[in-house]
């Protein structure tokens, strides 16, 4: 794939050299002789993003409160929902990652995605300026953050799952976590227990991850 695929798909135009940077994994860059990586360009990206995200989500939602929009807004800068919306423009096949990412399915990992995501914008910005940081923003984050009750519940299921119960007076959600395999292997298994009956399982490889899985399946049997 070439750089003039990923502008197409993005719907704008950034300097190749920044683009290059912007896709530079910090394995990638360890690995051949330490050149620049794109961690500079995720901590502007990051600023940029958070600003833009703010004032779509204060203005598509006037009657939250303050405490409603925080929510929201952490939720749409997840590396959850950046991951998804990295996925969408197919950006881990563009990444530049070190022998041990590219072993270890790094193109894939939600926390890698997000980054490089972050990384994307910033280069926008500073190629293009902030109307084109926007429009990736515009094209692949805010329509996953329209629906602020579904972003909730893919960023916080376990508080999402403990709010609903309680609104149904209901007890409160235990979550019953067990693990297989060694300290640098493991897998966890998590199961939602309210009122004794076990109403969702998930398994992840944290803990926290595991009961999240657990949380979006408990949520599944309530509403079914």
């Amino acid at each position: 794939m070439t750089y003039a695929s990923l502008n197409k798909t993005l719907g704008i135009s950034i300097d190749s050299a920044l683009l290059e940077l912007a896709l530079t994994h910090s394995s990638f860059a360890y690995e051949n002789g330490k050149i620049p990586d794109n961690e500079r360009l995720e901590f502007l990206g990051d600023s940029v993003l958070g600003f833009i995200v703010t004032g779509h989500i204060y203005l598509a939602n006037p009657s939250l409160d303050e405490g409603s929009l925080s929510r929201i807004r952490n939720a749409a800068v997840s590396a959850k929902t950046l991951a998804i919306a990295a996925n969408n423009i197919g950006l881990g096949a563009y990444l530049s990652l070190g022998k041990g990412e590219l072993s270890s399915g790094g193109r894939d990992k939600p926390n890698i995605l997000a980054d490089t995501l972050e990384a994307l914008i910033g280069a926008a910005y500073i190629s293009s300026g902030l109307e084109a940081a926007k429009t990736i923003i515009n094209k692949f984050v805010i329509p996953l953050i329209d629906s602020a009750d579904e972003l909730l519940e893919t960023s916080e299921p376990r508080t999402v799952l403990q709010e609903l119960l309680k609104a149904a007076n209901r007890g409160d959600a235990v979550f019953d976590v067990t693990h297989e395999g060694p300290d640098h292997d493991r897998t966890f298994f998590a199961a939602v227990i309210v009122d004794n009956q076990k109403i969702g399982t998930g398994a992840g490889r944290s803990r926290k991850a595991a009961e999240a899985e657990a949380a979006i399946a408990a949520l599944k049997t309530i509403r079914s």
